[in-house]
């Protein structure tokens, strides 16, 4: 089944049909910038990332608007020369949006991310997080590794499969 789940999200808009993938991210833009949802849009992406459907482990739907970055203006003279507002992140947008995520959710530790839709304006992903304080997750022996300090701000860190690809690790 899973295979067959891959395959469709290859090419979403062709195999989903072109007005319901239009209405579907319509539904997405009228959704807030971080939404935790009951389960994962993309079961198969999020099997294969580490989601497990128990309690302590939870799906976070994040959004971010796409095109370069805007730097503060400086303090002082101007200088032509050196005036350049917008400049290109080193990082992809989905390393960032899981390092807002976590900030949002500090209880949680972010295990990873896949993408699930962009427009012209906006790109969204889909961040899983383990609760690390859960006694489920603490019961588990597969999941307790969560706790260890060594596993403190993994998306901080790089440690995800999107910072990863921003340290130069995934060809």
């Amino acid at each position: 089944m899973y295979k067959y789940l891959q395959k469709l999200w290859k090419r979403p808009k062709e195999h989903f049909g072109s007005d319901a993938w239009k209405e579907w991210l319509v539904y997405l833009r009228s959704r807030p910038a971080f939404e935790k949802i009951s389960k994962p849009t993309r079961l198969d992406r999020a099997r294969a990332l580490g989601y497990k459907a128990k309690q302590g482990i939870f799906v976070i739907r994040a959004s971010m608007t796409k095109g370069t970055t805007r730097r503060p203006r400086f303090a002082g003279g101007r200088r032509p020369k050196r005036y350049y507002r917008r400049y290109t992140p080193s990082q992809s947008k989905q390393a960032l949006l899981e390092k807002r995520a976590a900030r949002k959710y500090p209880n949680a530790e972010v295990l990873n991310s896949y993408w699930v839709g962009e427009d012209g304006k906006r790109v969204w992903y889909e961040i899983i997080f383990v609760d690390r304080d859960h006694p489920v997750i603490l019961a588990d022996k597969k999941l307790n590794w969560v706790k260890s300090s060594a596993n403190r701000s993994r998306a901080f860190r790089g440690l995800t499969s999107a910072g990863k690809k921003g340290r130069g690790l995934v060809r």
